[in-house]
């Protein structure tokens, strides 16, 4: 199995519909992906939260009787259409109710995951492998070690210093890790490529830190910082914002 397989065979598998030896290579990859384990748990915290919340209907005595009745044909066939709508229904907001499910749990689990990082970082005194205020220094090293180009912003005019940078990791995955400075406030941002909508700068909490979640043109950022939250979120807005 690999992270591309995913959706398809977690379902499978969660559902025990795989075979021993397709179970064992799921099995496997979930023990060294984290991306893949975070949306295994959501799958079976998603049928748990069916089962016990689901609102089961016992069919009365006489069904049996009146369906099997020939004079009943029609009720049988409205019965019939009227279950396979209702069956449709079901299983499109099963699967609306999944990806919201998965969506929520893989951003505590990154936010999680970007709060740790930082705070582990800083405790270490290794915020930063390249130490520059300049972009055009920061950005080339981070390319070079990663296997996407990303965007660094010079933000010194809006009272944002770049510090400089370090790779990183989230999801299991390397990220760019820039590092600015407000004040005597230290920010982190964790940058890495990421299909979707663009979203506007979404303010978090976690362990006493504000984190901003944005995304915009395939990339997107995590911030995270003891910075008071409306300035984080500007911050964050600049960072993402075209040009």
């Amino acid at each position: 199995m690999n992270c591309q397989e995913s959706p398809e065979l977690l379902a499978l598998y969660c559902d025990g519909e795989l075979g021993a030896l397709r179970a064992a290579s799921v099995e496997r990859h979930l023990h060294a992906c984290t991306a893949c384990a975070t949306r295994h748990d959501a799958f079976l915290g998603l049928r748990a939260d069916i089962r016990e919340n689901v609102v089961y209907h016992t069919a009365p005595p006489g069904l049996r009787r009146r369906v099997s009745s020939p004079e009943d044909h029609v009720l049988r066939r409205s019965a019939i259409l009227a279950g396979a709508a209702m069956g449709c229904a079901a299983t499109v907001l099963a699967l609306v109710l999944a990806s919201v499910t998965i969506d929520y749990r893989e951003t505590s689990s990154v936010r999680h995951q970007a709060v740790a990082r930082h705070v582990d970082a800083t405790l270490a005194d290794r915020l930063v492998a390249v130490a520059s205020e300049d972009r055009h220094t920061v950005k080339p090293w981070l390319t070079a070690r990663l296997d996407f180009a990303p965007p660094v912003k010079d933000l010194a005019g809006e009272g944002f210093a770049l510090v400089g940078a370090r790779v990183d990791a989230l999801d299991g995955r390397d990220v760019a890790a820039l590092v600015y400075r407000y004040r005597d406030h230290r920010i982190g941002v964790f940058v890495r490529p990421r299909d979707g909508r663009d979203t506007e700068p979404e303010l978090l909490a976690e362990r006493g830190f504000n984190v901003v979640q944005v995304r915009r043109g395939r990339m997107e950022w995590w911030v995270v910082s003891d910075l008071n939250a409306p300035q984080l979120r500007d911050f964050a807005a600049a960072l993402a914002r075209d040009g």
